[in-house]
């Protein structure tokens, strides 16, 4: 069995960790350079899936998502677009969902042309 302490590795100081947490709760720490895309990201977990998330299997690395401080990390912005520290850990949570909800900035934009159509005005 491996304790705490054995898991805990040194972070190399040009690598961000990021502990990833499942819906379960379950987390796993990989270890990724900053250039590296959420897109990438995602496909690596997948393709080395961690023994003890195997109750949680998606069937492919297209529907896992990264949440980031409330949001939704879209496929192609980096770690280092985000400042994330190098050589420090950074939790993320990965959920497993078919499509991203729009950016908050395009729903803005679809609310406001809702609300131009929806407007009822007399004119005397």
């Amino acid at each position: 069995m491996t304790t705490a302490t054995q898991r805990t590795k040194c972070i190399p100081e040009d690598k961000i960790c990021l502990r990833l947490i499942l819906v379960s709760g379950k987390t796993h720490e990989f270890v990724f350079s900053p250039s590296d895309t959420a897109y990438y990201i995602t496909q690596q977990v997948f393709e080395h899936w961690p023994e003890d998330w195997k109750e949680e299997t998606v069937s492919s690395h297209n529907i896992l998502k990264l949440i980031y401080q409330g949001r939704f990390l879209h496929g192609n912005v980096t770690l280092g677009a985000l400042h994330l520290p190098l050589g420090k850990r950074t939790v993320m949570h990965l959920v497993a969902r078919e499509n991203l909800p729009e950016p908050a900035s395009q729903g803005l934009r679809n609310r406001e042309k809702t609300d131009e159509r929806s407007c009822c005005c007399t004119i005397l």
